[in-house]
């Protein structure tokens, strides 16, 4: 690994950035590359460039060229001219068997309906290590499993010392990903532009310190490329200043995705439309 030059960009643990080569007088296309420890993906539409740019790197890196995109960091890449699926049905297998669970139960919802939990629900986990490893494994699943994100977020916050009661909405989960182990993410390759963004709240969710819950998510065209479950960090005074704090969220998430965007080549002239279901805010 080296250090990240001054020039580049940094999106979490991702080198995000755009990569042009000018060698005797030729001019490649502008490649994204996205960098996680030892995994490279490049990105572009010139296949010839993008061969050549590898055969460049390999005389630089010692590394292997893998071919076309088909597993990276867990994530499972299945593609055809129409369009893309992006699962993590390995990784959910490996959670099951991580988590010793043998039960053959499904449910059909990650969580209860109305379930609310506090940090002095029942008697303490016999096995809080284990309960930790797998809220960890759960909180990276919600990359492609954006139906467990906010019960994810809900028993994450009891990681330090877990109860009975938060071991059995573990298992939930579990069970329901049983039932769900080959979802998968569908991105259609062909559709339109057209961004859409929603944002909602839950006003006063949790019963330890009535803080509200944000939720968001992004559309581009039909694909759903973007969602986010996390707690409030102020006590709103009603549903609409929840509301409020949820849609300045999502207007931040829109700025940066658009940022994100335009360093692929990804560009847009046109605002982006908001949908909130509260008619005080609006």
């Amino acid at each position: 690994m080296v250090l990240l030059p001054p020039s580049k960009s940094v999106v979490d643990c991702h080198w995000v950035y755009k990569i042009k080569i000018n060698s005797e007088n030729f001019l490649f296309d502008l490649f994204s590359s996205i960098c996680y420890i030892d995994d490279m993906i490049i990105i572009g539409d010139d296949i010839d460039g993008i061969s050549i740019l590898k055969t460049k790197l390999a005389k630089q890196f010692e590394m292997k060229d893998l071919g076309y995109l088909r597993y990276f960091v867990s994530i499972e890449v299945a593609y055809s001219p129409r369009d893309y699926l992006l699962s993590q049905s390995k990784y959910v297998i490996d959670i099951l068997k991580r988590a010793k669970f043998t039960d053959n139960k499904i449910v059909d919802t990650p969580i209860e309906v109305n379930a609310k939990y506090s940090f002095s629900d029942d008697l303490p986990s016999l096995d809080p290590t284990l309960y930790r490893a797998i809220v960890e494994t759960l909180i990276y699943l919600t990359i492609t499993h954006p139906d467990i994100a906010y019960v994810v977020h809900l028993i994450s916050k009891f990681v330090v010392s877990p109860t009975t009661i938060h071991w059995a909405a573990m298992l939930c989960i579990l069970r329901y990903l049983r039932d769900t182990v080959f979802q998968s993410l569908l991105l259609p390759s062909t559709f339109s532009l057209e961004r859409r963004a929603y944002s909602d709240a839950n006003y006063g969710s949790d019963p330890t310190d009535r803080k509200s819950v944000t939720g968001l998510c992004i559309f581009l065209g039909d694909s759903l490329i973007y969602w986010k479950s996390k707690k409030q960090s102020i006590i709103s005074q009603s549903s609409t200043e929840a509301e409020y704090y949820a849609m300045t969220s999502i207007i931040k998430e829109i700025f940066w995705l658009r940022w994100l965007l335009a360093n692929i080549g990804v560009l847009f002239s046109h605002p982006i439309p908001m949908y909130y279901d509260n008619q005080s805010s609006i």
